[in-house]
């Protein structure tokens, strides 16, 4: 549901296969609002939108629950860029909403349990509402995606091809959503559980042309699982805006470090698929149901447990998939100058754990939630 903001459209490259040109990255993230004592989601968007600074409002957007906040940095080449305006917009929105008397969470879905705050007042929401009906699960399903630019719409269709298979194992890295109505749901993504529930959210499928994609669009939306093509929700998508593919299977990360490490992953992974193409490698297509299976083993152990190897479709631990990952993104990488930055980050996430394994561990010291919401919002901030 979220959109990159004027400049963002502006500014996207021309993207060029084959690895002549770097290319750029933007990333959106959205929040939750909740209160400072109790850890509950409030109603509180209208409120902080009117705390946030003139200079920043193009960049802070509503979201679909009025407990939710979104922010959607520039796309840039520079990774230090990439971080400094997540850094700057987090601490500004942060701002904003403890002068508005909440907190701003960085966290996949709200833990305390509490009444569902109402959707934002707007028409195509409340379209949406009247079709779906209960399909809202609960105080605000809070994701991260990230843009990377490339040339044109029917390499953008290779490039979806090309990046499923890996979807899953970005999606362990994600993982910052245990809790949910008071108690540890037994995944490490809960929302991606919850968001499940609309009938447009799946892998992306093996796609012929872009022809085949956009006819795909027109059937879901005539089938009315879509009201519009922004209700395409699969894991990865062209962007209806802009020059891009959008990876959008995360839980937001909990730190602006966390962001920054799965955005230079995309970069990587969308770079290499744009070199397979050119090289005349064909994307491998994985079966479908052996994706939905790895996505839910991704939402369930995160990256403190086993994921599916799409390979052999074999069990591996996570972490050993993510290496294999990253050796096949480390030209690409090395390339966009990302290489030591990535290395030092996953460093940190090897010795802090994955969103989900933090929240926990605070939870395990103290038993107390309100501890785990206090913690969060201190990543949150940076």
């Amino acid at each position: 549901m979220v959109t990159m903001s004027g400049p963002v459209a502006e500014r996207e490259r021309d993207a060029a296969p084959g690895g002549t040109d770097l290319l750029t990255v933007g990333v959106e993230e959205e929040f939750l609002l909740a209160d400072p004592h109790t850890g509950t989601a409030v109603p509180a968007v209208e409120l902080v939108m009117e705390q946030v600074p003139a200079e920043l409002r193009g960049q802070v957007e509503r979201e679909f629950q009025t407990s939710q906040i979104e922010i959607g940095s520039p796309p840039g080449l520079e990774l230090s860029s990439i971080r400094h305006s997540l850094g700057m917009l987090r601490a500004e929105l942060a701002d904003a909403a403890e002068r508005a008397g909440v907190r701003l969470l960085a966290i996949g879905t709200g833990p305390v349990d509490g009444p569902v705050p109402p959707v934002v007042d707007k028409p195509r929401f409340d379209r949406m509402i009247e079709r779906f009906r209960l399909l809202v699960p609960g105080p605000g399903n809070n994701g991260m995606h990230v843009h990377v630019g490339v040339p044109d719409p029917d390499t953008g269709v290779q490039v979806l091809n090309h990046v499923r298979p890996w979807l899953p194992i970005l999606q362990a890295v994600t993982v910052n959503s245990p809790f949910a109505r008071g108690e540890d749901t037994g995944y490490a993504s809960w929302r991606s559980i919850e968001w499940e529930r609309w009938p447009s959210v799946a892998p992306t499928p093996y796609l012929e042309s872009h022809e085949h994609y956009q006819r795909l669009i027109r059937q879901l939306i005539a089938s009315g699982v879509m009201l519009d093509e922004g209700m395409l929700y699969w894991y990865a998508r062209l962007s209806a805006k802009y020059p891009t593919v959008e990876i959008r299977i995360g839980d937001v990360c909990p730190s602006v470090d966390d962001a920054v490490l799965v955005a230079a992953l995309v970069r990587g992974l969308v770079a290499t698929a744009l070199t397979e193409i050119e090289a005349g490698r064909p994307a491998v297509n994985t079966d479908h149901h052996l994706l939905v299976a790895a996505h839910w083993r991704a939402a369930h152990d995160g990256l403190e447990g086993q994921g599916v190897d799409l390979h052999d479709g074999e069990l591996r631990p996570a972490w050993e998939l993510l290496d294999r990952l990253v050796d096949r993104l480390r030209p690409e990488l090395d390339r966009h100058g990302d290489l030591d930055r990535v290395t030092d980050l996953l460093g940190g996430l090897r010795r802090h754990g994955s969103g989900a394994a933090r929240q926990r561990a605070v939870f395990e010291r103290t038993g107390k939630l309100v501890d785990v919401v206090a913690d969060v919002a201190r990543q949150t901030r940076g």
